[in-house]
């Protein structure tokens, strides 16, 4: 299946914690040791789009339907307490119910 065809709107309590100087994505590298992020609010809207038109199914993990989607340039990083950044290039959105957010990944869930 490509693509999401049903009516979604966006779980704003996961968007700051995947944007980058957030107090919110802050307290996630304090908790966690690492982050996600987007580049920026644009890509990540850009991504949730791409997704939403074009991305792959990739299964219902830990509780939530996923779709993904590879893209040629990072969309984002991963960011380490010691301040080490992986470039990431893969895109997931998670769906709970109508809501859904959108996180930059490394490779598709498993």
């Amino acid at each position: 299946m490509t693509g999401i065809n049903r009516e979604l709107s966006l779980d704003t309590k996961h968007v700051a914690k995947h944007l980058p100087d957030t107090s919110e994505m802050q307290n996630l590298l304090k908790q966690e040791g690492s982050v996600h992020v987007f580049n920026d609010r644009a890509t990540m809207e850009m991504v949730a789009e791409a997704i939403i038109a074009n991305g792959e199914l990739i299964g219902v993990i830990r509780g939530h339907e996923r779709y993904g989607l590879y893209f040629a340039d990072p969309i984002g990083y991963r960011l380490d307490s010691n301040n080490s950044r992986i470039p990431l290039k893969y895109g997931e959105i998670k769906i709970k119910g109508d809501k859904y957010h959108v996180i930059p990944r490394t490779k598709p869930s498993r």
